[in-house]
């Protein structure tokens, strides 16, 4: 009581003192609570006596979004460079090569690890750079403060925290604010956070109580006021803290401070002339600079393959080298081979120890075969990903004209993964739906009231053939009276505000006659479609001024109303209550909630007539709301201030004493009646699901709102069909049988028809197939996922029973489920022994934690904020993109890095294994195979570019049939394309090739007639033709052959891959010609000069090269060739037909007209008029379903009319396609 009394009556200061323990104790708590800190406004001292003066260092107002500072660059970005594991191992290479005497330069690996370091720095340092110019932007804006009395201009980094700034409108906050006053007479001002959170509606912020009368920088001059607050924290929606204000007296008045008093820095003013307010956190402890924090990081199953393929080869590495030791020892075992002539020893060699010389000779083929390690994979991979990226954010079929937004990547490490999604979970409201809400009816005491065709219990003219089950005749004089205080509630309780418009001629439009023709804005769109369906039922929400709510009544009369508390929504209670005084001084609460909230709560009213109408509306899909309310005595909202008060004032655990008031407070209510608001399905929403369930993803809706709501939606969807056999798991059966025996039945019910197979095993268009669908709640979730104490035989492990029932379910909807509990799905899910890739898509702050949980995370810009979008990897406009993002960008992102990846192992296999047999010809004297200049720039110059032009711009398929046919997306799930099998063939092609490359060349270079030029002797040829050009003949042939290997690859052939692929070769020979054809002074050896010529010059030699390229390509071509023609794939089989078709072929229908032979010029003459009124339609092809498994087949025609394949019936597709019956 003291506490309370101590705020609007000031005691002294003895007998305050004497009370602070025990007050803290009942109502604060702040004593206890020491992570404050104590703002001292205007930098003023307090009063002399009152309390101690002890001031507190805080950052300036700099915002610092760059990684790196000039000074920090280099060392800081090497730190975070050399911690990846392929970079430090090509250092450690390295610097083996500068210590020990190595058969290869220290510049082979120096140069790549100078390049790939240097490449990636240079990509780092310009957006780090990018963000620097975007910080000093910002920091140098100017803003307004007072000082000693006046108002001055300095920048906003200069800002410091206790600063008093004016903020005009349309001015965005340079800091975390409090406000002291405002231009409007009731101390508000309207805020927007668009750049926040994305809601672009207006918020209003309430001015300090006893501050407001301050509106010149003279008045704030004289104000001694502290402020006790929580440290900074990022939730944006949460502030806890106090006001003192020294005012004649001695002690002062205290205030409690929320999350309505503090403005957050990036808000912008809106519709307020000026505002005065404090700085309380700058710089980087403001809240929009606490949420730049980086998210956890993701990896994709392409890294962790690549990473899998990097340890193998690390093996094979070690391996040879160990291989190559041995034998070398073995081989100098004979006293004749231990040092020949051309390799004598140094006497310190001589005196070494074995194991030592052994450990330098393994270290040094070590550095020898290291190239089998692709360093250079790592920058072509991410160059690869973040400019794929841009194919995302560029696609006009992903621009949203209505907001004029278009995709986002907020990450672009997980590209690929978009093609491997198995999982899908998705949010309703807003993601499903369009959050567009609409008011259908109400209903009060039983009777229906439909905005524009039933008010007042008559039906309206144009009402005819509505539902009317529930609609009795007019009420009576009782029911009359309720019927208003209904309307009156929904009316008052609300956070919705009024958009004014625009001043006109000095006239202010908005108001008109005492009659609203502004538009209402909310940060809810539920509450916007209330006020706006009681307006137009005959009830007017006009304003709130000097804090009283303005309506308008039927009989155009206006009532006001003194707005004394709001309780605000939150998603725990789900509800929000409003406190009232009318003009003839009764108190009123009114509360409106879900009906799970509300209806516990009620101690009177018609319950189940209105239940009933809230269980059949939310059987039609409307999201429903009850709405109660209770009169108040003086006495009641005395206690109920006090209490509200005590609660508001604590600094510790201010949420959770919030709470518990509240739930003292709400109750007792008496029942009015209920809502029902229509949230229509996005476009297309239904049409995507189903794309997805054909790819073979399975797909869940988790959402917060009622089972019979969310079941209706997901039938409209389609997750849902008419033949799904729904499986319920839920508190209401529960109940009624003990968890441990539902999950069992439901068990048995699925695993009856097909035994312990899952639904994966079936392509889902089989007719035998049942379809199950499971809907699930969130307190039997918390059951499943709750710990048992029994033991397994007795208790079972429920959530294992339970992954099972959901792997044979073609659909699961999750109902009444919180935050928290969405993201224990999806890690649940993660984590099942299949560990699937999952993927999760939402719009609002609710649903961050499970995209932040998912593989992938996808945010949606809608109506709930931008916080889904800002914390997501990928953000989209609407729900129907995710179609188009996964079955056409994920199936391409897939498909290139998977043949990236395996490509650079092939072709270092290639590279380097010849190195490896050729030590079996040199003595294993750890020779070189390759010149320097071809060692260093075989990955970075000479086969680097088309590779990653191909994951660039490769499209096996065309993207219209990916679209239209979406079982395609099946065939490269599950890490299809970077499986073992494949990894293995990839490398023992390269081990072929290489083995074709050195004894190809082996052969034919140790024939005699091969070598002579047939101008000079045999013996001086083969002199001239020594060991590198005998490597430089390799090299060549191993240059041309996987740099056509993937031209053989390439389906998508562009002017830019012709370009990228010949020129690359021919950049080869270039270079060859000019390294070789000039001695270069800074060399200290000549050892390539004239090779490349000289070995050009023999025709053999060319013909030698030629042979050997199409020896190496040969198995490779003919696989290919027999695998297309016995075992075709569906994405083959697809390829040769839109091949036939020139690329056209854009639909699937009768593959018979793709083997039809071409028309002959006369019959084309003939039909050419025809053809042309027909040309605009597609030519088809068939997808039939034998036995549950795909096929694309092809039909012969049985009869043909006449020479004229057009008038065949089987044939009449062949030259002038019409409309086919599907099959």
């Amino acid at each position: 009581m003291i506490s309370f009394l101590s705020l609007y009556y000031p005691l002294p200061r003895s007998l305050f003192s004497q009370y602070t323990l025990p007050l803290s104790l009942a109502c604060t708590g702040e004593e206890s609570w020491v992570d404050s800190r104590t703002v001292y406004i205007g930098h003023k001292e307090p009063p002399p006596g009152t309390e101690a003066y002890i001031p507190q260092r805080f950052p300036d107002n700099r915002i610092v979004s760059s990684k790196y500072t000039f000074w920090n660059f280099i060392p800081k970005n090497l730190f975070e460079q050399f911690r990846r594991i392929a970079n430090f191992y090509f250092l450690i290479i390295f610097l083996v090569q500068l210590i020990i005497d190595t058969p290869t330069s220290p510049m082979t690996s120096g140069l790549p690890l100078f390049f790939v370091i240097t490449v990636t720095a240079i990509k780092q340092g310009y957006e780090d750079w990018i963000s620097h110019k975007a910080d000093n932007a910002i920091n140098q804006c100017p803003v307004h403060a007072i000082q000693h009395g006046k108002v001055i201009r300095k920048q906003s980094q200069k800002l410091r925290v206790g600063d008093i700034v004016q903020v005009k409108e349309n001015e965005t906050f340079p800091c975390d604010l409090i406000l002291l006053s405002s231009s409007r007479e009731d101390g508000t001002c309207f805020v927007t956070t668009a750049s926040l959170d994305g809601e672009s509606s207006h918020k209003t912020y309430y001015a300090v109580q006893d501050t407001n009368a301050f509106n010149t920088a003279e008045e704030f001059d004289t104000l001694h006021s502290t402020i006790e607050c929580e440290q900074p924290q990022p939730d944006l929606y949460k502030y806890v803290g106090r006001i003192n204000i020294y005012l004649d007296r001695d002690e002062p008045i205290a205030r409690p401070l929320g999350s309505e008093n503090l403005l957050l820095r990036g808000a912008t003013l809106k519709n307020t002339e000026f505002i005065y307010a404090v700085a309380i956190y700058t710089g980087m402890e403001s809240k929009m600079a606490l949420n730049y924090q980086s998210k956890s990081q993701k990896r994709s199953a392409v890294e962790k393959s690549m990473n899998a393929y990097l340890i193998v080869y690390l093996c094979i590495l070690i391996s040879k080298a160990l291989i190559n030791t041995v034998l070398k020892y073995v081989w100098q075992a004979d006293t004749n081979r231990d040092e020949p002539w051309y390799n004598q020893k140094t006497e310190n060699e001589r005196q070494r120890h074995v194991l030592i010389r052994a450990f330098t000779d393994f270290l040094a083929y070590m550095v020898l075969f290291n190239y089998i390690i692709p360093v250079s994979m790592y920058v072509t991979v991410e160059m690869q990903k973040f400019l794929g990226s841009y194919f995302i954010q560029w696609d006009d079929d992903m621009f949203d004209e209505e907001i004029g937004e278009r995709p986002l990547v907020n990450t672009s490490d997980l590209n690929e993964e978009l093609g491997q999604v198995e999982y899908v979970f998705t949010d309703k409201t807003g993601t499903l739906t369009e959050n567009n809400m609409e008011l259908k009816e109400c209903c009060v005491d039983g009777h229906v009231y439909v905005p524009h065709a039933i008010c007042n219990g008559q039906v309206l003219p144009g009402a005819v053939g509505m539902d009317m089950d529930m609609i009795d005749s007019s009420p009576g004089v009782d029911g009359k009276e309720r019927e208003e205080l209904f309307f009156r509630a929904l009316c008052l309780c609300h956070t919705v505000q009024v958009k004014e418009e625009e001043t006109v001629d000095g006239i202010k439009r908005g108001i008109h006659q005492g009659k609203c023709t502004s538009s209402y804005i909310s940060s809810s769109p539920d509450e916007v479609a209330l006020v706006e369906g009681m307006q137009r039922l005959g009830f007017t929400y006009l304003r709130l001024k000097d804090s009283h709510m303005e309506i308008l009544n039927r009989e155009d009369e206006m009532e006001r109303f003194e707005l004394l508390e709001v309780l605000n929504f939150d998603s725990v209670r789900r509800r929000m209550s409003v406190i009232v005084r009318s003009s003839t001084g009764e108190h009123y609460m009114f509360c409106k909630g879900a009906d799970s909230s509300i209806f516990p709560r009620v101690v009177s009213g018609k319950v189940e007539q209105v239940r009933a109408r809230v269980e059949h509306n939310a059987v039609e899909g409307l999201r429903t709301l009850c709405v109660a309310y209770k009169k108040l005595s003086h006495v009641e909202y005395e206690d109920v201030c006090r209490l509200l008060n005590c609660a508001k004032l604590a600094l510790q655990d201010r949420d959770k004493k919030l709470a518990e008031a509240y739930d003292v407070i709400e109750k007792d209510f008496i029942l009015l009646g209920a809502t029902a608001v229509e949230d229509r399905l996005q476009d297309k929403a239904a049409d995507t699901i189903e794309s997805l369930h054909k790819a073979g993803m399975k797909v869940w809706v988790l959402t917060g709102d009622k089972m019979e709501t969310a079941a209706a939606t997901c039938y409209a969807s389609k997750l849902f069909h008419r033949s799904t056999q729904i499986l319920e798991l839920t508190t209401k059966r529960t109940e009624e049988q003990s968890l441990h025996d539902v999950l069992f039945d439901l068990s048995r019910t699925v695993l009856r028809q097909h035994g312990s197979m899952t639904r994966d095993t079936f392509s889902g268009f089989s007719g035998d197939f049942q379809d199950y669908g499971l809907i699930i709640d969130g307190a039997t979730l918390s059951a499943i996922l709750k710990p048992t104490q029994e033991g397994t035989r007795n208790g079972g492990n429920y959530k294992e029973i339970f992954l099972e029932i959901c792997r044979n379910c073609s659909a699961v909807l999750c109902c009444r489920m919180a935050p928290l509990q969405k993201a224990q799905i999806v890690k649940m899910i993660k984590a099942s022994k299949e560990h699937p890739i999952t993927l999760a898509i939402g719009d609002g702050a609710n649903d961050v934690s499970m995209i932040l949980e998912a593989h992938v995370g996808i945010g949606i810009m809608g109506k709930e904020g931008r916080q889904a979008a800002r914390n997501s990897d990928y953000a989209i406009t609407k729900f129907k993109h995710l179609k188009k993002m996964l079955l056409v960008h994920g199936h391409y992102y897939y498909v290139r890095i998977a043949e990236l990846v395996q490509y650079f192992f092939y072709k270092n296999v290639c590279f380097i294994f010849p190195q490896f047999l050729y030590q079996f010809f040199c003595g294993f004297s750890q020779q070189p195979l390759y010149d320097t200049a071809y060692l260093t720039l075989y990955n970075i110059s000479f086969t680097s570019l088309p590779i990653l032009l191909y994951s660039l711009m490769e499209q096996h398929i065309n993207m219209d049939i990916l679209k239209r046919d979406p079982s395609l997306y099946r065939d490269i799930a599950k890490n299809s394309h970077l499986r073992w099998p494949t990894f293995i063939y990839w490398t023992f092609l390269g081990l072929f090739d290489a083995m074709v490359f050195f004894f190809g060349a082996f052969f034919l270079f140790d024939n005699a007639t091969f070598t002579s030029n047939g101008q000079l002797m045999a013996t001086n040829t083969q002199m001239m033709f020594g060991n590198w050009t005998f490597g430089t003949l390799v090299f060549t042939v191993l240059v041309f052959t996987v740099t056509l290997k993937l031209a053989l690859d390439t389906h998508y052939w562009t002017w830019i891959n012709h370009f990228v692929i010949w020129g690359s070769l021919l950049f080869y020979v270039i270079f060859s010609l000019l390294w070789g054809g000039i001695i270069w002074p800074f060399l200290n050896y000549q050892r390539m000069y004239y090779v490349f010529m000289q070995m050009l010059s023999s025709g053999p030699a060319w013909l030698s090269i030629i042979l050997l390229i199409i020896v190496s390509l040969l198995p490779d071509v003919l696989k290919k060739v027999l695998c297309r023609a016995l075992w075709p794939t569906t994405t083959e089989k697809i390829q040769n037909a839109d091949k036939l078709y020139k690329g056209h072929l854009s639909e699937f229908t009768p593959l018979s007209s793709l083997h039809a032979p071409p028309a002959r010029k006369h019959e084309e003459s003939q039909n050419s008029a025809h053809r042309r009124s027909d040309s605009s339609l597609p030519k088809k092809l068939m997808c039939t379903y034998w036995g549950g498994r795909r096929d694309y087949c092809t039909f012969s025609s049985f009869l043909q009319i006449g020479e004229n394949p057009r008038f065949s019936g089987a044939a009449y597709a062949y030259s002038a396609p019409g409309p086919e019956t599907s099959v």
